[in-house]
C-alpha cells in the first residue's frame, strides 16, 4: 500500500488591516486549508478571500473554530463548559459552511484552533462536545484530530471520520501531547529537523519525545503553522522530501475510515 498525507495550514487569520501569515504563498503547497471563522481571528471580508483563494488553488475547505478570543489569538485556555463548546462550534462551522456555499463550494473537514483543541486533548468531555457539533452540523465532514488521542476516538464514536493529524514544526511529549508553546523547545524552527519528524511519522509511525522515547502516531494530516516565520520555507521543503520519498501529497477524502 503506497503512502499518502494531506498537508493543511491554518489560514485567514488575519483581521481588518492586521495581517498574519503568508496565505498567497503556502496555499499552492498545502493541500487542505483550514480557515478561521471570526472568533479568535479572520472576519467576514477575509474568511470569504480566503475560501475564494483555497478554491483557486484546489485546496480543500476546512473551518477552523476557535475560541472567542481575538487579543489572545485563540491560544489562552478559558472557562467554558460543553454547551458553550458545542455552542461557539456550531455557530463557526456554520458561518464558513455559508461563506464557502456563496463560491459555489462545501466545506470537507473541521479543525478546532489553538487551545480550543489542546483542551479537548485533555478533557474528554469538551471533545466529545466539539465532535458532536460538528457532527450535528454536517456529519458528512472530517475531523482532524491529534494523532492516536482520546479526541480521536470519542469523535469515532460519535460517528465522524476522523484524520488523525501530526505536527511538523512541534515537538512531542512521551505521552503523544505538544510540548506546551510557553516551552522554550515547543517549536522545531530547523527545516531538516522538521523534515526527519515528518518522514518517521509517515513512514514508521512514530515520533522521537523530547525525552528521547518513542510514541506511536497515526499520520492521516499533517500540519504546518503559516503564523511561523519560515512557513513558507518550511512548506516547500517538507513536500518536496515527502515526493521525493514516495510519499503522496494529497487531501484527506471525507470517507477516510476512523480507527
Amino acid at each position: 500500500m503506497s503512502l499518502s498525507i494531506d498537508l493543511n495550514c491554518d489560514m485567514g487569520e488575519s483581521f481588518g488591516p492586521w495581517v498574519m501569515g503568508n496565505d498567497s504563498e503556502v496555499l499552492p503547497l498545502i493541500t487542505s486549508a483550514n480557515i478561521a471563522c471570526g472568533f479568535h481571528a479572520g472576519d467576514p471580508s477575509i474568511m470569504r478571500k480566503t475560501v475564494a483563494a483555497a478554491i483557486g488553488n484546489g485546496v480543500a475547505l476546512g473551518a477552523h473554530p476557535g475560541l472567542p478570543d481575538l487579543a489572545g489569538f485563540g491560544r489562552r485556555n478559558m472557562d467554558i463548559t460543553p454547551q458553550q463548546a458545542y455552542d461557539i462550534v456550531v455557530v463557526q462551522v456554520g458561518a464558513l459552511a455559508a461563506v464557502a456555499a456563496s463560491q459555489g463550494a462545501r466545506l470537507n473537514h473541521v479543525k478546532a484552533h489553538g487551545a480550543l483543541y489542546n483542551m479537548a486533548v485533555r478533557d474528554p468531555a469538551l471533545a466529545r462536545a466539539i465532535a458532536q457539533a460538528v457532527h450535528d452540523t454536517d456529519k458528512s465532514l472530517v475531523f482532524y484530530a491529534l494523532a492516536s488521542s482520546d479526541m480521536a476516538r470519542i469523535a469515532s464514536e460519535v460517528g465522524l471520520n476522523v484524520a488523525h493529524e501530526v505536527f511538523a514544526d512541534r515537538s512531542y511529549q512521551p505521552d503523544g501531547s505538544l510540548t506546551p508553546r510557553s516551552h522554550a523547545n515547543a517549536m522545531i524552527e530547523d527545516p531538516q529537523q522538521s523534515i526527519r519528524q515528518v518522514l518517521r511519522m509517515v513512514t514508521e509511525g512514530k515520533v522521537t519525545a523530547v525525552d528521547g522515547t518513542d510514541v506511536e502516531v497515526r499520520a492521516d494530516t499533517l500540519c504546518i503553522h503559516g503564523d511561523q516565520p519560515g512557513a513558507v520555507v518550511f512548506a516547500k521543503a517538507i513536500r518536496a522530501a515527502c515526493e521525493q520519498a514516495g510519499i503522496e501529497v494529497k487531501r484527506v477524502a471525507p470517507a477516510l475510515s476512523a480507527a
